[in-house]
């Protein structure tokens, strides 16, 4: 039998974790002409998947995007440099193409939602795991395209701005043009405290302090 894919799993969801391993349990071990993939970790939270994968070393994380703390981004800023040769597949709810681009300029070697079955799931641990890039079909037309204009690299363009979801982009484009929040709020029909929790992650992934450095960092990358 070909020697085991060890997978470790980074999801927040507890129940959502406890399905992909039974799933990756069934599915990963049907063919035993196929290598089988075991779970070996598993975390709910960024620091959580940083020091699991350093003591675990596995062959594939299944990373999920969005989590507290800066998600499947951070996990892959804070890993990749020291454990070059894990390998990341994302998983997640999300076909959003600036949290696929984001991740894959991150590092990830693919991407796949999770309406994935366990057999395809398997599959698509097992075809990373050899090198090659692995993306559900709705994801694959863009991805391809933005990898045929600079070959051989991920997309390029700005790391800091793709983190960035399109809301968070038009609240910090009204705030760099000096609005306030009560203003952006009536402008975006959204209210105060949801304008309060965007500029607070967008600090947050930007890594600036206040509203005058997101100002000038806005200015910078030509958004007001």
């Amino acid at each position: 039998m070909p020697e085991a894919v060890r997978v470790f799993l980074v999801d927040d969801h507890a129940l959502f974790r406890t399905g992909v391993k039974a799933e990756l349990d069934r599915a990963g071990s049907a063919d035993p002409d196929l290598a089988p993939v075991v779970v070996v970790g598993e975390a709910g939270s960024v620091a959580e998947a940083v020091a699991g994968i350093a003591h675990l070393r596995p062959d594939v994380v299944l990373l999920d995007v969005h989590m507290p703390e800066g998600g499947g981004a951070e996990v892959l800023r804070r890993v990749r440099p020291k454990e070059p040769d894990v390998v990341f597949l994302a998983l997640s709810v999300s076909d959003a193409a600036e949290d696929v681009i984001a991740v894959i300029r991150g590092g990830a070697r693919g991407y796949v939602t999770k309406t994935i079955s366990g057999r395809e799931l398997a599959d698509a641990v097992r075809r990373v795991h050899a090198g090659d890039p692995v993306f559900s079909p709705r994801l694959a037309g863009f991805v391809l395209d933005a990898f045929a204009q600079h070959p051989g690299s991920a997309p390029v363009g700005d790391p800091e701005l793709d983190l960035l979801t399109p809301r968070e982009r038009d609240v910090l484009r009204l705030l760099a043009r000096g609005y306030a929040y009560k203003e952006i709020a009536a402008e975006l029909f959204i209210s105060i405290k949801t304008v309060e929790t965007h500029v607070s992650s967008v600090l947050r992934k930007t890594q600036l302090s206040n509203r005058y450095e997101l100002s000038r960092w806005a200015s910078d990358r030509r958004l007001v």
